[in-house]
């Protein structure tokens, strides 16, 4: 009787790259069970603050009545824009917008970089950490307190930055800062730069600790002092992170911070004060026009959206990896 000798069909060992094909979405699930776990807070959060709301947008294309709910009230189109585009407020609102964003983007946006570049030069670690921890300082405190105490400096009567410029000039007249139109910006610029610069270096030294140290000694055996170590080796390592914080600056262009203004707009400086974001709060809140304030923040959403996308389209075409 004829037997077969050939030896039995053997499996092949699988690679781990086989066996994660090979794993099903339940066992994947009961494997990462607590990583998944971890993830569902981020994701519940995001779920209900986030995209559940982005039902109420609907709102922006209907004359909304409270007592009527979302599906009750008549729909009216692109009326609310067009009253937008069209209306008296809309030029002044978008220029106090653009103009806070390009100075935050001149000023505010480069500050973090050329503070980082400063601290990654400093050889002494204590007073490295202890510059690092005061600069951090600012960034808990609420724009409230910094409202606060940028009145106490500047007051018309007791400011103490405005009393030594009184003293500097030899000026007796009391100049108030707080309302003055053309010490707005500055004042909101500044506020900025005092509280965002410490947090923003945060990145920027994260990216300059993962820079080869033998770049630097190659540089230093071709004959490069510290500046020009500092342009071709700092700078084009933490090029892709600047790039990447500038996409995400762009989509915020129109966002100037709701609470800062607010805190600091009075009735003499309104005309240079009203952005986007507080001039939602006044129609919507104060004035009752839900939909046509709805209709302003969703105009300032899309055109955010708009923003990031070109942004990081641009950065692509200049040969540099983009957000996406």
């Amino acid at each position: 009787m004829a037997t077969d000798l050939a030896p039995p069909p053997t499996r092949a060992a699988s690679t781990p790259g086989h066996r994660r094909h090979r794993l099903g979405l339940r066992t994947a699930f009961v494997r990462y069970r607590w990583l998944y776990l971890m993830l569902l807070p981020g994701v519940l959060y995001f779920a209900l603050f986030k995209y559940l709301p982005m039902y109420g947008v609907t709102i922006a294309f209907q004359d909304f009545l409270p007592f009527l709910g979302y599906s009750g009230s008549p729909w009216v189109g692109f009326k609310h824009f067009e009253e937008l585009f069209a209306g008296p407020d809309f030029g002044r609102l978008m220029f106090n917008t653009l103009l806070l964003a390009l100075l935050h983007i001149v000023v505010v946006f480069p500050a973090p970089i050329i503070v980082a570049l400063l601290l990654n030069e400093l050889r002494i670690n204590i007073l490295k950490r202890s510059v690092q921890s005061l600069i951090y300082i600012p960034h808990f405190l609420s724009w409230t307190i910094v409202a606060s105490l940028t009145y106490v400096l500047f007051a018309a009567d007791f400011g103490v930055i405005s009393g030594w410029i009184r003293d500097i000039a030899g000026d007796t007249s009391k100049i108030d800062y707080m309302a003055q139109e053309d010490w707005f910006r500055p004042l909101i610029i500044l506020q900025q730069l005092w509280k965002q610069t410490g947090w923003g270096t945060i990145i920027y030294l994260a990216a300059l600790a993962g820079v080869d140290p033998q770049l630097y000694e190659a540089a230093r055996m071709d004959g490069a002092g510290r500046f020009k170590q500092l342009w071709h080796v700092t700078l084009p390592a933490i090029r892709p992170t600047v790039v990447v914080m500038a996409i995400l600056a762009s989509g915020n262009l129109l966002d100037s911070g709701f609470e800062q203004i607010w805190l600091m707009t009075t009735s003499l400086n309104r005309s240079v004060a009203d952005v986007f974001d507080t001039y939602v709060y006044y129609t919507g809140i104060t004035q009752g026009a839900i939909s046509y304030s709805t209709a302003v923040g969703l105009f300032k959403g899309v055109a955010g959206v708009i923003l990031i996308f070109g942004s990081n389209w641009l950065a692509k075409r200049l040969g540099q990896r983009g957000l996406f």
